[in-house]
């Protein structure tokens, strides 16, 4: 069949009419090169490029392992057949299949790193839970009255995160990398965390929360990307995902921190010294990870944006995070390459101008408006954590004053929002196994109904007579934490970390990252509020709605992007919106045909990636 003629124009989408029978038409990218910028290329040339890149870029000792990678990197699936390589030369790029985990130290060092630093944001997030029940009365704040007071310090991070700290990943990791601006935004969060300890008044406390987020927001940028950035694409969603994994245990940290101190007495010269401590206690996750930063190596993909005289450097560092030689070799070949493409859109363009790219330019703003979508969706699913993932935004943040409206004692209270920590971590785990087979999207679609139909038995057991509440309130609150753990947990910081072009990664994810904690902050500081003026019962309705409502924006705008490699997704987001919405609504009807009448029915593909190799949403049924 003879294809179309594609545009030189790389902001005009290319569309194709060469489908397969039945299928819709795949649309070609914004950058169309970026579906694989070496595919075509003779073997012959492509060798000599490969040869010439290595010797113009300092890296002729390794010149004939770039080669062997560049043939790889063309059609990984014709692996077999390229006899260029020897068997050996194949198994090392077969154990990537075979042996997923398989990987080397510096990378599980990396992930270790990431995943304390995530620890920091969940204790961040949590310790607050139990200082609140006795900071309002050192600092003459009655949360019953003052309700908007109460909610503005207890959100003051997020405010931070929102207005200026989630703004600042862009220019701190343009100066000092990833690993810098990691470092910078951990000692952040140690010092403020030091300073909130010993604050006498509440406005000196809000003041420290509000300068903490300035150490939260590039952080929860920078570390979901770095992960992103140096992971195999095969493993990355699991490796990203660890960032909510470690934010769980954080989360429950906290609410050990604030029992470790519950009953800490004050002393002749300290008063409120549990929750000084308990303030205090969130720090010490962030003296670890400016530890173990030093042992770990940059970012392979920031090094090379650097110049060519550090493609050296990157190509060291590909080989520390790859457990073969070759792999890094195919690695900075097509990170190189792809970067080139790249480059070549965005040269002269201010930073302004490539914000507004993300508005502009189609195949960004669908990414935009899906990451937007699910980080929105973190926080007003009524899980009050954001961190990058986590309570309840509303439980989590108040699930100690929620459980003691409830019937608990305030001990009682906090060894029932322990559990809920507990929970939300154990099925953390769950995520980290299905985020790469079942893919982002899906998790979503199944995590948004169930969540759903937990808040409404929470809500419903705020009806119940007194002592009846804290059974239906309890069962509710941990099944939803079940759900969240593994579906709007884990998702969103992931989803983010991917789908943005190299061009506008930084950006994108400043502006998903501002999103969440901006909503975070609203959640924060709304809902004492809205618990007085809705009734606790009509506050958890509200937010049952929420994922009803989450649930549709999910099933038309959110793509999947599992298993695809980070220059793939171009290609899934510059499908047009209206294409993606037709198809899922095609597949309501497949869905009841194949898995509720069990009829053996085709399944439309939507995404063609080359000739010979067809992937499809595989969560596009729901």
């Amino acid at each position: 069949m003879e294809k179309k003629r594609f545009s030189d124009d790389p902001l005009k989408p290319n569309v194709s009419h060469d489908s397969l029978p039945g299928q819709t038409a795949p649309p070609k990218t914004l950058t169309q090169k970026l579906e694989n910028p070496l595919k075509g290329i003779p073997h012959d040339k492509l060798i000599a490029d490969a040869t010439a890149f290595a010797h113009e870029y300092g890296l002729s000792e390794d010149a004939d392992d770039i080669a062997k990678g560049a043939l790889v990197a063309q059609d990984p699936k014709r692996l077999e057949f390229l006899p260029q390589l020897s068997e050996e030369d194949k198994d090392a790029f077969r154990m990537e299949s075979t042996r997923k985990f398989h990987q080397t130290r510096e990378l599980w060092l990396l992930v270790a790193c990431c995943s304390i630093g995530a620890v920091v944001q969940g204790m961040d997030e949590t310790v607050i839970n139990g200082a609140q029940l006795f900071y309002p009365r050192d600092l003459n704040i009655n949360p019953d009255v003052d309700v908007w007071l109460f909610g503005l310090t207890n959100s003051a991070p997020y405010l931070g995160c929102a207005v200026l700290g989630c703004w600042l990943t862009s220019p701190l990791n343009r100066f000092f990398g990833r690993r810098g601006t990691i470092m910078i935004t951990a000692f952040l969060s140690f010092a403020t965390c030091i300073w909130s300890a010993v604050t006498n008044s509440w406005q000196h406390l809000f003041v420290s929360r509000l300068v903490l987020g300035l150490g939260i927001g590039p952080k929860s940028a920078t570390v979901p990307v770095f992960a992103a950035e140096t992971a195999p694409a095969n493993i990355r969603g699991a490796l990203v995902m660890m960032w909510q994994f470690w934010t769980a245990f954080g989360i429950m940290l906290g609410f050990v921190a604030d029992l470790a101190f519950y009953r800490v007495p004050n002393t002749s010269t300290i008063n409120g010294l549990n929750w000084r401590l308990m303030l205090g206690s969130a720090g010490v996750p962030a003296l670890l990870v400016m530890a173990v930063l030093p042992f770990i190596p940059e970012s392979p993909r920031y090094l090379m944006g650097k110049g060519k005289q550090h493609y050296p450097k990157a190509l060291r560092a590909l080989k520390r995070l790859r457990p073969h030689p070759l792999q890094a070799a195919r690695d900075i070949y097509y990170i190189h390459v792809c970067m080139q493409e790249e480059m070549r859109l965005i040269a002269g363009k201010s930073a302004w101008f490539r914000f507004v790219e993300l508005f502009t330019i189609p195949r960004n703003r669908r990414a935009t408006i899906a990451s937007t979508i699910v980080m929105f969706g973190q926080q007003f699913c009524g899980y009050k954590t954001t961190d990058i993932h986590r309570w309840i935004n509303i439980i989590a943040y108040y699930s100690a004053n929620v459980f003691a409206r409830a019937g608990f004692g305030e001990l009682n209270a906090l060894l029932a929002s322990w559990g809920f920590g507990m929970v939300n971590f154990l099925f953390a785990i769950p995520g980290f196994f299905t985020i790469d087979k079942y893919g982002r999207r899906s998790l979503l679609l199944v995590g948004y109904p169930s969540m759903c139909i937990m808040l409404v038995i929470v809500s419903l057991g705020f009806l119940a007579p007194f002592d009846k509440q804290i059974i239906p309130v309890a069962i509710g609150i941990y099944l939803f934490t079940v759900q969240y753990s593994y579906t709007s947990g884990p998702v969103p910081f992931t989803y983010s970390a991917e789908v943005f072009p190299l061009s506008h990664r930084n950006l994108g994810m400043s502006l998903a990252t501002a999103t969440l904690w901006f909503f975070n902050f609203i959640l924060a500081i709304t809902f004492p509020a809205l618990e007085k003026a809705f009734t606790t019962s009509g506050a958890f309705g509200w937010y049952a709605a929420w994922n009803a409502a989450l649930f549709c924006l999910a099933f038309f705008f959110v793509p999947e992007t599992k298993s695809l490699t980070l220059e793939e997704l171009d290609q899934v987001f510059s499908t047009p919106t209206h294409t993606h919405v037709a198809y899922q609504i095609r597949q309501v009807p497949y869905f009841i045909n194949r898995h509720i009448l069990r009829r053996k029915v085709q399944k439309e593909q939507l995404y063609v990636f080359d000739d010979d190799h067809v992937k499809s949403e595989d969560s596009s049924s729901v």
